[in-house]
């Protein structure tokens, strides 16, 4: 009765569903599927016709954030005009009915594997925090890291060592992507 995430598993996915059957989160992710998705569907009375069930369209809205807006180089701490475009992003999130935030947090190729992936980690928890801050429930947001596996800029780009120029090049590779998962 134990229930596992792989890592090829997201929000969006607890809540597809199979012809007649509940979301596939109903069982394990509870705090992701919407109470009122997992209640079984009523068996219409005898000889009474079942309603056509009105359709709900999801709104999925990917925003992503400028790079030079949210992140300095080596820095986890977002800037004024980053904390701007998530005041808009908040505010967004509440004219819906808000089912998940992902935030993936990114670094560019400088620096050490496990420390990119500590850093594009601790992005996104800025992200969270401060959507958080604002009013976002917290369970409804979820981080993830990638470090500098996907990369903006191209590999014939930014060439050099470590330098101003690299880094100022290499800016684009600095962000956080947020997806909004939700119904009008």
């Amino acid at each position: 009765d134990l229930c596992w995430r792989t890592g090829y598993w997201t929000p969006a996915a607890a809540t597809n569903t199979m012809a007649g059957q509940l979301p596939v989160g109903c069982e394990c992710d509870k705090d992701v599927v919407p109470a009122d998705k997992c209640a079984p569907a009523a068996a219409p009375a005898a000889g009474a016709r079942a309603a056509a069930p009105a359709a709900v369209a999801p709104v999925g809205e990917k925003v992503k954030l400028a790079a030079d807006t949210l992140f300095e180089f080596n820095k986890a701490v977002l800037l004024p005009a980053g904390k701007s475009k998530l005041d808009d992003l908040a505010a967004k999130s509440k004219a819906i009915k808000l089912e998940v935030i992902l935030a993936v947090g990114h670094t560019d190729r400088i620096g050490g594997d496990a420390y990119n992936q500590k850093l594009s980690e601790k992005r996104a928890e800025a992200v969270k925090a401060y959507l958080v801050g604002k009013g976002v429930e917290p369970n409804r947001v979820y981080t993830e890291g990638k470090g500098k596996k996907q990369p903006i800029t191209k590999a014939d780009q930014c060439k050099g060592p470590k330098s101003k120029k690299v880094v100022d090049c290499l800016q684009p590779d600095r962000r956080v992507e947020i997806e909004v998962i939700g119904t009008k």
